[in-house]
């Protein structure tokens, strides 16, 4: 874009960085690598771990196989956008060639090292977790502090990625261009944004398609538990918390943390002129310091009330001496009055009566208070020992209806509390401008630098969860790990959630700052455009051809509903993404159980790479909807409306994106810790009717939280940093009313193809797909008293066949704790028993009797063919 000063009209002059200066971001760049350094050594502290048996190596392995596998597809997949769009950013106009061509080299390097990020977090994720089952097989405190140790310090490497390559990108731009770098930068954000994005919805589609279909038809319809080896979507499952939880976060929380620096540093440049191109660089070189120091303070105590205390620790002790740290450089730095400013000569600024310090300082405390609230906050909501959480759990007793209802309620509440802490922040960030907007702006956007002043924690965190995850689900698939030893790791499961859904709600706040940024740096470059638009340009605009975004306008109303409509589009083609992988991957479980008889007692093996197949074709097959979705809906209000519906447009999605990502990461996060209650025991335990209720909720709550809510973040600034980009184009060639017509038709014609296309791709539903048929053979009987998977040769000693039941009408509800009794035995979906003959008393069958075609029993059991009703009665095999 053109501006790349971005001053305010009265301008300011060119920003050059002196000797001092220059030193200083060298000094930020080497401190960032350092960063890489350190999580060099975490990497050999957690792989220097024991790894346990053979067994959980094994199973480890096949995650680590399957994750790799999905990261190599989807890196060639979005290849082509990372080749495509830099061609385009060189059509955009900019102050010069140089500037220009950087935009676009940056844009790559940005994706580059959003990838980077991302592999390299998942790349310890799927090998620290085997490790954090081995420590926990001993099932003590300390055997508690190894396991939480090795699966944070994984994630710190994660953390470590995220601000050294975040920082050290800005860092190599400003040294590079000095007084240009602002417009470079977007190029090096929009490349992160765009890239996190994809691996965000890919993730998140990939993950929740196999957690959903793992838990349908293998908690609900075969009644065996969470990651059971039996079930064929176990392994993709696991792989799906690496993919969405811990790739999908490094690289949302990396190009948030690119994006709020790029914002910071084109505002700065506008308020703070040198000053404001070197301070907000030193910012994020304090919380890498900081970062560090977190890390190695979480430890969990004899005295703390659950792993979350020890989190909490190592959170606020980093926050902390991140505030005094910042205090320090503010003053040493900084001048104190905005009159001794280099590089400013916009009189509007110069004249304030105030300390600059102050307003920067003010607004990274604002940042740092603003990380810890919404911790707090969205801890309440989602951890299993506050009220909410067990509200909706209690909900359970009356089935999953009351469940579904309750997660809702709270999400929609939760979301209002979040929404109203976050606009207070900007509103005090912005009440730091003294009147000026540029400074006011500024401070919103050094809010937002404050807050991620913690971020190398906060990726610890999230990453914390699908580490613990994996290794509560390594540790089941095994059995190598019981008693106090599997309780460790349900333990830091639990809290691997609330970690999770902390982390999704801190990320929802940095995309509001940035995006918040990013709009006012909007704003400034629209400003510029028009001070430098031609006359027919200026006539073509009216009464717009002064900056206003007046609301009485309907052509700016319409901005502003549109963009709220588009984060509701967006979430819905997310979730209904979920849906439909989802389910290919029941069909596919189905069919095998189906197929593979043998699957339950344990003498047939599934075919785990066949549901990771499915998962990884179908992730990618819906990533350019989305992706389509976020680059042109701005291109199309901006060319066919106007640049003020278009930032209007921008502010719905700001405001309605703020409120839905809430609603759905914290609706989604309780349902799952509501899930984890009724598991630990309580409302009887697994097996019981209260946690099917559960178990249904959190697969209703997978795709808000794991993929549509996260989702929303990279998407309002990927539209933000689209909006910028166009600024000056949309301006420039407001007089031009075929281009106009042309690029919005374009747009709008791939967008709606896009939707369209997507919609199209029902359910592949093959032979036994679906809702099973009814039942027409009976079902073979398994003794109670056999081991869970019992071959029907090794239970029919102990069972007695009776005369067969008249054909039952209706499904009779099933036993629970995954047995059936003799009258029990029940089909899945809507299949009625017919003619079966139910065993005694003693007998069960496993979970449900399953038809998909053929009527399947547990322990293998073989069904015959019904006679005529005189004749019905069927006698137990032995096989």
């Amino acid at each position: 874009m053109s501006g790349l000063s971005l001053s305010s009209p009265a301008g300011s002059a060119d920003v050059d960085l002196g000797g001092g200066d220059l030193t200083l971001v060298a000094v930020v760049a080497v401190v960032a690598l350092l960063a890489l350094v350190v999580a060099g050594l975490l990497v050999r502290e957690v792989l220097a771990a024991g790894q346990g048996t053979d067994k959980m190596q094994n199973i480890a392995r096949a995650v680590q196989e399957g994750a790799g596998a999905y990261l190599k597809r989807q890196f060639r997949t979005v290849a082509i956008f990372v080749v495509l769009i830099p061609l385009l950013l060189l059509l955009l106009p900019a102050d010069d060639t140089g500037v220009r061509i950087g935009r676009s080299v940056f844009f790559v390097v940005g994706a580059l090292f959003s990838a980077i990020t991302g592999f390299a977090g998942m790349w310890l994720a799927v090998r620290g977790n085997v490790r954090v089952a081995a420590a926990a097989r001993d099932g003590d405190l300390a055997a508690e502090r190894k396991a939480m140790r090795i699966a944070f310090r994984t994630g710190g490497v994660a953390g470590m990625f995220t601000v050294g390559l975040g920082l050290f990108g800005a860092a190599v731009v400003v040294l590079s261009y000095q007084g240009g770098a602002p417009g470079v930068l977007e190029g090096f954000g929009f490349g992160a944004a765009l890239l996190a994005m994809f691996m965000r919805v890919g993730g998140g589609i990939f993950t929740k398609a196999a957690d959903v279909g793992a838990d349908l038809v293998g908690k609900v319809e075969q009644g065996i538990p969470e990651d059971d080896p039996r079930n064929a979507a176990t392994i993709a499952d696991n792989v799906g918390d690496n993919v969405g939880d811990c790739a999908g976060m490094a690289a949302d929380l990396f190009e948030s943390y690119a994006v709020t620096l790029v914002a910071a540093l084109i505002l700065g440049t506008a308020a703070f002129g040198t000053d404001g191109l070197v301070f907000p660089l030193i910012v994020p070189m304090i919380g890498v310091i900081t970062a560090v120091i977190g890390i190695f303070a979480v430890a969990p105590r004899a005295r703390d009330r659950s792993g979350m205390s020890a989190i909490n620790r190592g959170f606020f002790i980093s926050a902390m001496i991140s505030a005094v740290l910042v205090a320090v450089a503010a003053f040493v730095y900084l001048p104190s009055s905005f009159a001794d400013l280099e590089g400013v000569t916009d009189t509007g600024i110069t004249g304030l009566d105030a300390d600059p310090r102050i307003v920067a300082l003010g607004a990274v405390l604002i940042g740092i208070v603003l990380a810890s609230v919404i911790q707090l906050l969205t801890g309440y909501f989602t951890e299993t020992n506050r009220k909410p959480v067990r509200e909706v759990t209690e909900s359970a007793r009356t089935g999953p209806a009351t469940v579904v209802l309750s997660g809702i309620s709270l999400g929609l509440e939760s979301a209002v509390y979040s929404a109203l802490v976050i606009s207070a922040a900007v509103y005090g960030a912005f009440l730091l401008g003294f009147g000026n907007t540029t400074v006011a702006l500024f401070a919103v956007a050094m809010a937002g630098t404050g807050l991620l002043t913690t971020v190398g924690v906060i990726v610890s965190m999230d990453t914390f969860g699908p580490v613990s995850d994996n290794a509560q689900g390594i540790a089941e698939m095994s059995g190598d790990v019981q008693g106090e030893g599997a309780k460790v790791l349900e333990r830091l499961d639990a809290v691997g959630n609330t970690t999770k859904a902390i982390t999704k709600g801190i990320a929802i706040a940095t995309a509001v700052l940035a995006a918040t940024a990013l709009f006012g740096a909007y704003r400034t470059t629209v400003e510029k455009a028009l001070a430098e638009a031609s006359e027919s340009a200026r006539d073509a605009l009216g009464s717009y051809a002064d900056f206003s975004l007046s609301i009485d306008s309907p052509n700016v109303l319409i901005g502003l509903i549109v963009g709220a409509a588009v984060v509701f589009l967006f979430s819905g083609l997310a979730i209904m993404a979920v849906s439909r992988a989802a389910g290919r991957v029941v069909i596919e479980v189905r069919e095998q159980f189906r197929t593979k008889p043998g699957i339950m007692d344990y003498t047939d093996k599934p075919d785990y790479d066949r549901v990771v197949d499915i998962c990884t074709r179908d992730a990618q097959r819906e990533l350019a909807t989305p992706g389509l979705l976020a680059i042109l809906t701005p291109i199309a209000v901006g060319f066919a409306l106007g640049y003020a519906p278009l930032g209007a447009f921008l502010g719905g999605a700001i405001a309605a994106g703020v409120l839905m990502a809430v609603f759905l990461a914290n609706s989604g996060g309780a349902w799952d810790n509501a899930k984890k209650l009724v598991e630990e025991g309580h409302l009887g335990g697994k097996g019981s009717e209260a946690h099917e209720a559960t178990v249904i909720g959190d697969t209703v709550g997978d795709p808000f939280k794991d993929t549509a809510g996260p989702a929303i973040n990279p998407l309002i600034k990927v539209m933000n940093l689209v909006s910028l980009l166009i600024a000056n184009a949309v301006v420039t060639y407001a007089a031009n009313l075929p281009l106009r017509v042309g690029v919005t038709v374009a747009a709008v014609i791939v967008v709606v193809g896009a939707i369209v296309w997507s919609k199209r791709r029902a359910t592949e539903a093959g032979p036994g797909a679906g809702t099973p048929p009814a039942v027409t053979e009976a079902a073979q009987p398994v003794a109670v008293g056999a081991p869970v998977g019992a071959s029907a040769a090794e239970s029919a000693s102990g069972a007695e066949a009776r005369q067969p039941a008249e054909p039952a009408e209706t499904p009779v509800p099933k036993a629970t704790n995954n047995t059936q009794t003799a009258d029990n035995i029940q089909p899945t979906g809507n299949a009625h028993v017919t003619g079966n003959a139910p065993a005694t008393g003693n007998a069960q069958a496993m979970g449900n009797a399953q038809a998909a075609g053929n009527a399947q029993a547990a322990g293998n059991a073989q069904a015959t063919q019904p006679e005529p009703a005189d004749d019905a009665a069927s006698e137990p095999k032995s096989t």
